[in-house]
């Protein structure tokens, strides 16, 4: 199976709630549920659906790449919107990122996120190795 490869992104929920933000055994991949902050913590896109989305899938590709997956790993995406009427400004970014790889998707609206200013959180699951070419 192999060893169990940790990423933290450093957001102060991290060691509150004691996740990784990504977590690889063998070439599985399991990405958490992951918003649209910066590497500060900062909330990027308030009140943009399409800039929070690419800040999401910019912060997955970075915690893929930190345990040597891919976006074109990829093989699971589940979507948690605050306002599903913003579907398809969402699902037009997540198609940008995954227009060759086409991984199972599931999208959701939700009540809220950790911080009412959030639209669109997104978790991930990657297959190493069993990527596109």
């Amino acid at each position: 199976m192999g060893h169990r490869i940790k990423y933290s992104s450093g957001t102060k929920w991290e060691p509150i709630v004691g996740y990784s933000r990504a977590v690889r055994v063998g070439n599985i991949v399991h990405v958490a549920g992951t918003t649209a902050t910066d590497q500060q913590g900062n909330l990027i896109g308030i009140g943009d659906a399409r800039a929070q989305t690419i800040q999401v899938l910019n912060n997955i590709k970075r915690a893929l790449e930190s345990v040597g997956a891919r976006l074109e790993d990829v093989v699971r995406t589940r979507i948690y919107v605050t306002d599903i009427t913003k579907w398809e400004e969402i699902g037009k970014v997540h198609g940008e990122f995954f227009r060759q790889t086409l991984p199972a998707t599931t999208m959701v609206e939700v009540k809220n996120l950790v911080n009412p200013e959030m639209i669109v959180e997104i978790e991930a699951e990657a297959v190493v190795g069993h990527g596109i070419d």
